[in-house]
């Protein structure tokens, strides 16, 4: 099938201009043969093709990344690897299926951890864990809702008032906040190079080499690019929404666009306001439409909000600097004393939603294997799945592999266009409209 749209860099991720520049890129200019082939490299094709080249060490892996290595989706979140079961999956009733959820989750962010600590990756990594916030009485509500939900899992957890929460977050813009230890926090975009950079040696690493075409035929994958092609028994999947592309969970992806500016680096009078250490946090909003705040162990605030239908998977300038404008005000009202200090960069990062909050997990043809769909949470999620379908690809079996199959389904069917656009955005304006308190 052809692939029709690419992915692009918009030259914005405020996370990858913090890099130092990259050694040139390795290109496909060559017609290839593999035994593996893996698509996309996020989390989730990384994890992926590190582990099936760990576990088949004779066989040739290529894994293949239309962009630089962090320049994509999993270069773009805000930082967080989130051990909790992730907003719907928290507060279902199915005890059983949250503690496999936690299980894989704290399993991630080991397996991630070891392999900063292993290869020395520079990325700030810190299990700061996270804080979850409210301002008013609408994230109040919410707030409640979640410290009930913590209760009933048996989850320990730290709720924070306004008074004790001033000196950590530097504002008193909230009421409250708990706070969970086993998130950890670091730089995205210097991650995942770091991982591109570290594969085992017979996993080979092409940039921006796009698959432009990918078909089968004689019991072969042949992925098609703009210099050459790449002819594999087996094919692995880490490219998301994209996946559509290429005829995979078509109709079944919602593609949407978060939002983040950030700050220049703080000076050490503009650090005042955090008195309370360490000096770096990360907190998500109770309210699930509400913002975002990063505080970087190099003094620099995010700020994340908002969100965007984006169904040819990018977003245009002049919605980004709308965007970039409400980011200003939710900025201004945290932190009336830096109004001053300018955003360096805004930019948007795409991920895979579905109608029934599903992810995917599992075999999508003969030889070819996918997980996407994550839900906004392709670090935990991208990483654990990633590992997992390479096991699950190479007849491996375990405790981790039966968990992450049995909390995986299948997405919802989309409605057809226009309906499709017209609900999603209609229910995104709504729930902007209804949070925009704790924006």
């Amino acid at each position: 099938m052809s692939h029709a749209i690419l992915p692009r860099d918009d030259n914005c991720n405020g996370w990858y201009q913090l890099l130092d520049a990259p050694t040139p890129a390795r290109r496909l200019n060559s017609n290839e043969t593999a035994d593996w082939l893996v698509i996309g490299a996020g989390f989730t094709g990384l994890a992926a093709a590190r582990r099936v080249a760990e576990l088949r060490p004779f066989d040739r892996v290529v894994l293949l990344e239309a962009l630089r290595v962090g320049q994509g989706a999993s270069g773009r979140n805000t930082g967080f690897v989130i051990d909790l079961p992730h907003k719907r999956d928290l507060e279902g009733d199915d005890l059983a299926r949250k503690q496999k959820l936690l299980s894989l989750n704290r399993a991630a962010v080991d397996d991630l951890e070891t392999l900063v600590r292993r290869h020395g990756i520079e990325c700030g990594w810190s299990r700061a864990g996270k804080y979850q916030g409210a301002v008013g009485e609408r994230g109040l509500k919410y707030l409640d809702h979640y410290e009930t939900l913590l209760r009933d899992f048996d989850y320990p957890y730290r709720r924070l008032e306004r008074d004790e929460l001033a000196p950590i977050l530097g504002t008193r813009h909230y009421a409250a906040a708990i706070y969970t230890a086993d998130t950890a926090l670091m730089q995205p975009a210097a991650l995942v190079r770091g991982l591109g950079e570290t594969l085992p040696d017979n996993a080979e690493l092409y940039e921006h080499t796009p698959v432009v075409g990918l078909t089968r035929s004689g019991g072969q994958w042949c992925a098609t690019t703009p210099e050459g092609e790449v002819r594999a028994t087996n094919l692995l999947l880490g490219s998301n929404i994209y996946s559509q592309e290429f005829g995979f969970l078509k109709h079944r992806v919602l593609p949407v666009m978060t939002f983040a500016s950030m700050t220049r680096e703080l000076s050490d009078e503009e650090m005042a306001l955090f008195s309370a250490a360490p000096h770096h946090f990360g907190l998500t909003p109770a309210d699930h439409a509400g913002t975002t705040v990063r505080l970087t162990p190099e003094r620099r605030l995010i700020i994340r909000n908002q969100y965007r239908f984006v169904p040819r998977y990018h977003d245009d300038l002049a919605e980004r600097t709308r965007i970039r404008r409400g980011h200003r005000d939710s900025f201004e009202a945290r932190y009336p004393t830096l109004a001053h200090v300018p955003f360096t960069a805004t930019w948007g990062g795409a991920c895979g939603l579905s109608r029934n909050y599903t992810a995917f997990f599992g075999k999508v043809g003969d030889n070819a294997w996918m997980s996407g769909v994550h839900q906004s949470v392709g670090a935990a999620r991208g990483t654990i799945s990633g590992k997992l379908l390479a096991e699950l690809a190479t007849g491996e079996d375990s405790s981790q592999l039966a968990d992450m199959l049995a909390v995986s389904g299948k997405p919802a069917i989309n409605p057809p266009e226009p309906f499709l656009s017209l609900g999603v955005k209609t229910r995104m304006k709504h729930a902007a409209w209804a949070s925009r308190s704790e924006l």
